[in-house]
């Protein structure tokens, strides 16, 4: 398949943990209840960097500071899988960065994706349905071998 054949959707997101907890959020849509780390879609006139900052504010109230690229992860939603369905598949391309809160508070995010920002253990994490991305990128940083 060419890649005129297909959409790509780029996300950034920030792996953020204090001591052996890590910042995630609970989304609200695609699928509800479960928890992913702050991020999303790169906007057209940002950097993955800005997107990152931009995302953490959104999603959970702190000011952040990226860091190290940790990975990039992709996989493909199939035609028939897609939120906004226009016949095509679309690759998703997740980049992931270390990132540290530099200010601000915690807050549930209004009327965006997510519905709900926490810190949660780590290792309470089997015990939460969360996406994939979430011990990739922990692993990535190193957070999972405590």
């Amino acid at each position: 398949m060419e890649y005129t054949d297909y959409d790509t959707r780029l996300a950034a997101y920030g792996v953020i943990t204090d001591g052996d907890r890590v910042l995630l959020a609970k989304l609200r849509f695609p699928e509800a209840g479960t928890w992913t780390l702050p991020g999303g879609g790169v906007e057209f006139d940002e950097t993955v960097e800005q997107a990152v900052v931009r995302e953490v504010r959104e999603e959970t109230g702190y000011e952040s500071e990226v860091g190290a690229l940790l990975g990039v992860r992709h996989h493909v939603v199939p035609a028939e899988r897609r939120i906004h369905a226009n016949g095509r598949p679309m690759k998703a391309v997740q980049v992931v960065f270390r990132a540290t809160v530099v200010g601000g508070a915690l807050r549930d995010e209004i009327d965006g994706s997510t519905d709900e920002s926490r810190w949660l253990p780590i290792a309470e994490l089997p015990h939460h349905r969360h996406g994939l991305l979430v011990p990739v990128a922990l692993a990535w940083a190193g957070a999972l071998t405590r």
